[in-house]
C-alpha cells in the first residue's frame, strides 16, 4: 500500500481530542455519541481508514470498524448515526461544511491564510528547506518545490515547474511549467465561492520511469493521493485531477482531462483531447481514440471511440450509416 507521512505537508495546527470536534461544529452539530476521548493526528477515507483520525461518512463502508478504536465519524446519515457498531459518532446537517470546519481547524494547507513554507535559493530555484532532493537529480531555473516534497534518483525537472504536496520516485522527467501537487477541484454546489473550498490535504504521487509533458497539471488528492504509475508517458497540456490513479504503462497524449477519481488500469492510452467524467473506472489495456467523451465505466481491452465514447467498431458503422443519410 501506497504512504506518506501527511504532517511532512500539512502540518498539524491545533492538537485537538475527539469530544472537541463538536464545539467546532456546533451550529451544524444535530446529535452525537462519545465513548471514548483520543487526540485527533490524521483523517481517514473511505478506502484507508486511520486510529486516531476523523472520518466524514455519507453512506456505509465495507471496511470493518471495530479494530480502529480511536475514529470518530461525522456523518449526515440518520442510519449511520444509529448503527451501534459506530462508537464515536456526531450527525451533522452539512457534511461538507463540517468537512472543511474541521479540517481548516487541524490542519495548515496553502488554501488558507495561515499556511506557511521557507524556502533556500539554489541554483535560480526556491527549494523549501523542508524538501528532500536526491543529489542525482537535476532542478533547472524557475522552479518552485514545496515543504515536504520528496524527488528521488535520476529526476529531471525542467524550467518553470512548481511541484508541491508530491513524492516524486527515481528517473521521472517532469517538462517546462508544469505544476504539480495543486489544489484539486473540491466545493459546495450550494456554497460556492473561494471561502468555501474542500480543503485538499492529500498528495501527488509519481512512480518510477514517468515522464510528464509541458504546461500539464496534477492535482493532489483530497484526503489521500492521486498516483501516475510506473513507466507512464504523458503528453504536454493534460489536467489530471484529484483523486485519480493511474496504472503502470500508461501513454496520455496532449490536452486530455481527466475528472477526479477516475481509475484507471494498466496499459492505457488515450488519444489527444479525451474528456473523462469524474468516479469512473477504465479496465487495463484501453485504447481511447482521439476527442471520445468517456462517460462510463470502460471494461479490459476494449478500444473506443466517440461521444459518449462506445466500442470503436460500433463507433466507425454508426458514422458509414450517419454520412449514407445524408448527415
Amino acid at each position: 500500500m501506497l504512504h506518506f507521512i501527511r504532517n511532512n505537508f500539512f502540518s498539524i495546527k491545533n492538537n485537538i481530542k475527539s469530544n472537541e470536534i463538536k464545539d467546532i461544529i456546533k451550529d451544524n452539530l444535530i446529535n452525537e455519541r462519545f465513548f471514548s476521548n483520543f487526540a485527533i493526528k490524521e483523517i481517514s477515507s473511505f478506502n484507508i481508514v486511520r486510529n486516531h483520525s476523523v472520518l466524514f461518512l455519507e453512506k456505509e463502508i465495507e471496511t470493518d470498524l471495530h479494530n480502529f478504536k480511536t475514529v470518530i465519524i461525522i456523518t449526515n446519515n440518520i442510519k449511520i448515526f444509529d448503527n451501534e457498531n459506530y462508537q464515536n459518532v456526531l450527525l451533522v446537517k452539512n457534511l461538507k461544511e463540517a468537512f472543511n470546519n474541521i479540517i481548516n481547524s487541524i490542519f495548515s494547507h496553502e488554501d488558507i491564510l495561515d499556511y506557511h513554507d521557507e524556502f533556500d535559493l539554489v541554483n535560480n530555484s526556491y527549494i523549501s528547506k523542508k524538501a528532500l532532493i536526491h543529489n542525482t537529480s537535476k532542478i533547472f531555473n524557475n522552479c518552485v518545490i514545496g515543504k515536504g516534497v520528496e524527488i528521488g534518483k535520476n529526476c529531471i525537472i525542467k524550467n518553470n515547474v512548481v511541484i508541491k504536496n508530491s513524492i516524486i520516485k527515481d528517473n521521472v522527467i517532469i517538462c517546462d511549467n508544469t505544476s504539480i501537487g495543486t489544489t484539486g477541484f473540491g466545493f459546495d454546489f450550494e456554497k460556492r465561492g473561494s471561502t468555501n473550498l474542500n480543503p485538499q490535504i492529500g498528495i501527488v504521487i509519481i512512480d518510477n520511469n514517468v515522464h510528464i509533458g509541458s504546461s500539464c497539471t496534477i492535482d493532489r488528492g483530497k484526503i489521500d493521493f492521486t498516483y501516475i504509475g510506473k513507466n507512464s508517458m504523458i503528453d504536454n497540456m493534460v489536467h489530471i485531477a484529484h483523486n485519480v490513479q493511474i496504472g503502470n504503462n500508461a501513454c496520455i497524449a496532449a490536452q486530455t482531462g481527466i475528472s477526479g477519481s477516475v481509475i484507471m488500469g494498466d496499459n492505457v492510452t488515450i488519444g489527444g483531447q479525451v474528456g473523462f467524467a469524474g468516479h469512473i473506472k477504465i479496465g487495463k489495456n484501453v485504447v481511447i481514440a482521439a476527442k471520445s467523451g468517456v462517460t462510463k465505466n470502460i471494461s479490459d481491452n476494449s478500444v473506443v471511440a466517440g461521444f459518449p465514447a462506445i466500442d470503436i467498431n460500433i463507433w466507425k458503422r454508426n458514422i458509414i450509416k450517419a454520412k449514407k443519410n445524408g448527415h
